[in-house]
């Protein structure tokens, strides 16, 4: 049951038939069944190549209090693309369900690379990343 924004619920019963019978509510982010999670001392995962038509990077991500992400956009090949490197990308910190993520100067307009064949490398630090999706 959706219990609020990015909240899901699910409920069970205890006690059956007992004096002492009562519900336990169980809640998941939502898009919270999975994620790539990397511990303090980091990590990082790399997608396989991807096409993708949005003009922004969206992420359902959470950080400790000490954790970060960030992004880096590449070519086929590995090599980052100029302006999206992991340098030029501004740190990701908190908890969110549609993170924007964006590089120097606060671009975060992935446009010109639509169609593109193109990999991400997420480097993370206490961090789960659930989801990412280009929208526009």
């Amino acid at each position: 049951v959706g219990t609020g924004r990015g909240e899901l619920s699910s409920y069970r019963q205890a006690h059956y038939a007992q004096p002492s019978g009562h519900l336990i509510r169980h809640t998941l982010r939502a898009d919270g069944f999975a994620s790539v999670q990397a511990p303090f001392r980091g990590g990082e995962v790399v997608t396989h190549p991807l096409r993708f038509s949005g003009r922004r990077l969206t992420l359902n991500v959470s950080t400790g209090a000490a954790g970060s992400l960030r992004v880096e956009v590449q070519d086929a090949a590995g090599k980052p693309l100029p302006g999206f490197g992991l340098a030029e990308c501004r740190e990701v910190v908190g908890d969110d369900l549609e993170r924007v993520v964006t590089w120097s100067g606060g671009s975060g307009d992935l446009a010109a690379l639509r169609g593109a064949t193109v990999r991400l490398r997420f480097v993370m630090k206490d961090a789960d990343l659930y989801a990412f999706q280009f929208a526009d």
